[in-house]
């Protein structure tokens, strides 16, 4: 390729691209090597923690729906001292109702004005009595040992937050996983090695994904804290409620505590994803938060740089991945169109399709080796690489669309009656699905779990 291009009179264009390329894969050869020699902490026999005694599980919500119940189920069951409920004022009633079919000795509902995420997890905070809280979404399902291993992270003593591990629970009542979750599941192993790696490295984490994460009370009941919080600005003058993972997670490294995330199957939890196309408006909200988060952590507070080096290096490579990855195929069309006319003595010109062919076929050899342990876990969502490659490049276009309509921060996903807050109570339509699919969740997480080890050898490779 090296004679062509020199034949070409291309080489001094084509040549910086490809130092990008060498790049990236090292890069990434880096993080694997990270996720592989990553290890999550595990329990110590008499551990500081203990989940019944200094565990308190904040869920804010505005929904009522059946698939709560085995959310809530899955939760005490790490035996956790007390659930938090927060929700708005309409929404007590349905929610105290569901409370009492599950546990009310253990769940308690309080309520705020209004839907407002924010202000409804800082009631929460107000609320906790223990010394660790968990903050987590009304749909994520823990497995027993959830609580065990989060708490393991906080006999660190400046340890201020833990995240977990994820993976896609289905809609569906049978199992069946759409195209839009296959892609969601994705999108999560990704991030599992990348967690993995960052911690291993520096320690550091470009999120504490609020599906699920545990921080130390005191820091949050800090009125400093909860000011900024719940008075958070983009450009100092459109508010956001969502994104509140990614300002947790800055001021854990802005205010010198520690974060871990653990990432093995005893602390992974199981989250539903949109099944249709609402997915890519999900995806558009995470994005725009991960725009704004970033700039603040790079050039505004800036203290990820000597803190957690890796994780500053990861995000500027984000800031420009769009653009490299748009560049591929750009420039294999220039070279399409030129070696025929162009090439030299030694290189006659390539058909077409060969360049196609070989093209694509490269782009779908290195995608599904970056998914490697998705499909060790589910070999039957290979059907979906294509879709896969479609999707990054129509990632990478919507990237460049949030960049330059950050001062959008609706949900995207919810119906609003205010402009803040979380959004709409589900439609009867919606409750009546959820209430066909909660039939058979909580046996489709027993197959699960008890299959997982002998699905996934990759799960034992990470524990030990």
């Amino acid at each position: 390729m090296l004679y062509l291009t020199d034949d070409l009179g291309l080489l001094p264009f084509f040549l910086p691209l490809g130092i990008i390329g060498f790049y990236r894969y090292l890069w990434y050869l880096i993080r694997i090597i990270a996720w592989l020699t990553y290890e999550p902490r595990r329990p110590k026999p008499n551990p500081t923690y203990r989940p019944d005694q200094d565990v308190t599980i904040i869920v804010p919500t505005i929904d009522a729906g059946e698939e709560f119940k085995i959310a809530a189920r899955s939760w005490l069951a790490c035996k956790p001292k007390e659930i938090i409920i927060i929700t708005e004022t309409q929404m007590r009633g349905p929610l105290e109702e569901l409370a009492q079919q599950v546990d009310p000795a253990r769940i308690r509902v309080l309520t705020v004005p209004k839907a407002n995420k924010r202000l409804q997890m800082v009631a929460g905070v107000n609320a906790t009595t223990t010394e660790i809280l968990v903050f987590a979404d009304d749909d994520a399902i823990w497995k027993p040992t959830m609580l065990e291993y989060i708490l393991a992270c906080f006999e660190d003593l400046k340890m201020g937050g833990v995240g977990t591990s994820q993976t896609v629970h289905a809609v569906d009542p049978n199992g069946h996983q759409t195209l839009w979750e296959i892609l969601a599941g994705f999108r999560l192993t990704s991030r599992n090695i990348e967690i993995a790696a960052s911690t291993h490295i520096d320690g550091g984490i470009c999120c504490l994904s609020g599906r699920t994460a545990a921080y130390r009370t005191l820091i949050l009941k800090d009125p400093a804290f909860q000011h900024c919080f719940t008075n958070d600005y983009w450009l100092g003058k459109y508010p956001l409620n969502s994104g509140d993972d990614k300002f947790l997670t800055r001021w854990m490294c802005s205010h010198g505590w520690n974060t871990y995330a653990q990432v093995c199957s005893e602390a992974e939890l199981y989250s539903t994803f949109k099944n249709n196309w609402r997915f890519l408006k999900q995806v558009l909200r995470w994005t725009r938060n991960t725009w704004r988060s970033d700039f603040r952590s790079l050039f505004t507070e800036r203290y990820i740089w000597h803190r957690h080096p890796y994780v500053a290096f990861t995000m500027v490579d984000k800031l420009f991945n769009p653009l490299t990855l748009l560049a591929g195929p750009v420039l294999v069309c220039v070279f399409s169109s030129l070696q025929e006319k162009n090439a030299g003595p030694t290189n006659p010109p390539l058909p077409g399709w060969n360049i196609a062919v070989s093209y694509i076929s490269w782009l779908l050899v290195t995608r599904f080796v970056k998914l490697i342990p998705h499909f060790v876990r589910r070999p039957k969502d290979i059907w979906v690489l294509p879709m896969w490659l479609i999707f990054n490049y129509y990632f990478a276009i919507m990237k460049i669309y949030a960049l330059f309509t950050l001062h959008v921060t609706a949900w995207g996903t919810r119906t609003f009656t205010n402009g803040e807050g979380l959004g709409a109570p589900m439609g009867e339509s919606e409750k009546e699905h959820d209430r066909a699919r909660a039939t058979s969740s909580e046996a489709q997480i027993k197959i699960e779990v008890e299959h997982e080890k002998q699905e996934n050898p990759f799960a034992d490779q990470q524990q030990h």
